[in-house]
């Protein structure tokens, strides 16, 4: 008899903590600059691994808290973190117990192609890119698939074929392959009316000429942010990079390129969200950023470029194959970096560590007017013998 009471007091008590767990959690809506959510509680000088941006309003599940930020269950399996200024409390609403897909539609425009997907809700999501073949993908989670109904209209030019994959329960995975290797940057946001999710995708240029090119030029550091100091001149990395960046404005325009952007161009302070936001309204075709390197090692020296997403490696490659002319060594080709301005999906971007202040003979390189030219000069042959590979 005890035992059969024991073991009933052990099945209620097991009830309740179930209960009590699955109200352990409140729903809130994304809010302020740029939110974007990160796998993990991980940490490295230029913050978390990030996962996305989001756009606002997005409807987030938070199950837990830390001191900065709060853990998101986007699915059953799979959960991130958001900072907490980035979220709003949803007061007196539950999470369904599930949200449906509706229906798809996949246009172009003038300017770009498009995929909307009607959701009961807008979800959190993610996107990644893929090669060979060229496919951009992404994951809503919380959505499980309510149609197969996909109208296709002749006005794509980039887009070759859109469907889906229900990956699990709760994750509607969208595949969106395009007619060219090359991945021009794609936009993903909710539309105004409705709950539509929309891919915005970039199409290629009819004619890949770095004249019509829209280039956009991010020179590193400013203002507050002084970044790194010269080993013996004591310059200032926001100093030079602003020199290597007005030297490429110049080779640009000698070149007859004409729609060119410059996120500063002079000392002033500029934080990334401004930066992003900038570059987001000028639409550039490309984007190259400038820093110079720096090390606590003064034996380390030489030229790198970075990029986040494996669709935008390419240019950062044809880049850095002109840099090592100019005798510098190679410090390598750096992917998935986790820089700010790596970070939009939205047009291919490269970050060029031009060498290192750290080291006494990039040092003096740096310094140097003629090799801020020859810089420039090697920064546009990059870009255009990326631009000579696109089919």
């Amino acid at each position: 008899m005890k035992k059969l009471l024991l073991a009933g007091m052990l099945l209620s008590f097991l009830h309740s903590y179930a209960q009590d767990t699955a109200h352990r959690y409140f729903l809130a809506r994304t809010i302020g600059r740029l939110p974007f959510l990160e796998y993990g509680l991980g940490d490295d000088r230029l913050g978390g691994a990030k996962m996305g941006f989001l756009d606002s309003n997005v409807v987030l599940k938070i199950v837990d808290s830390t001191d900065a930020k709060y853990k998101v269950q986007l699915s059953k399996f799979h959960t991130a973190y958001i900072d907490k200024p980035n979220v709003e409390r949803l007061a007196d609403r539950k999470a369904h117990p599930y949200y449906l897909t509706n229906a798809w539609k996949v246009y172009g425009d003038d300017k770009y192609d498009y995929v909307s997907v009607s959701l009961d809700e807008k979800l959190p999501y993610r996107s990644l890119q893929q090669i060979n073949p060229s496919r951009i993908v992404v994951d809503v989670f919380g959505a499980t698939s309510n149609t197969n109904w996909i109208t296709q209209l002749k006005t794509t030019r980039e887009i070759k074929n859109a469907w889906y994959e229900q990956t699990e329960d709760d994750v509607f995975r969208v595949f969106i392959e395009l007619k060219h290797p090359q991945h021009w940057g794609h936009t993903i946001y909710y539309d105004t009316i409705g709950r539509r999710l929309v891919v915005r995708v970039k199409r290629q240029p009819a004619v890949p000429n770095i004249k019509k090119l829209r280039i956009a030029i991010d020179a590193g550091h400013g203002g507050a942010n002084s970044g790194a100091s010269g080993l013996t001149s004591n310059v200032l990395e926001k100093e030079y990079t602003l020199k290597f960046a007005k030297e490429l404005q110049a080779t640009l325009k000698k070149a007859g390129i004409n729609n060119i952007f410059m996120t500063r161009t002079k000392d002033t302070t500029l934080d990334m969200p401004e930066r992003i936001m900038m570059l987001r309204q000028y639409d550039p075709h490309i984007l190259i950023s400038i820093h110079l390197n720096s090390s606590g090692v003064d034996t380390v020296q030489g030229t790198s470029t970075y990029y986040r997403y494996i669709g935008f490696r390419p240019l950062s490659m044809a880049v850095l194959n002109q840099m090592m002319s100019l005798g510098l060594k190679e410090y390598g080709n750096v992917g998935n970096f986790n820089f700010s301005l790596s970070g939009p999906t939205d047009y291919p971007n490269c970050l060029v560590e031009v060498a290192f202040l750290s080291n006494v003979a990039d040092e003096k390189k740096i310094l140097k007017p003629a090799f801020q030219k020859a810089v420039a000069k090697k920064i546009y042959l990059g870009i255009t013998d990326w631009l000579k590979t696109l089919k």
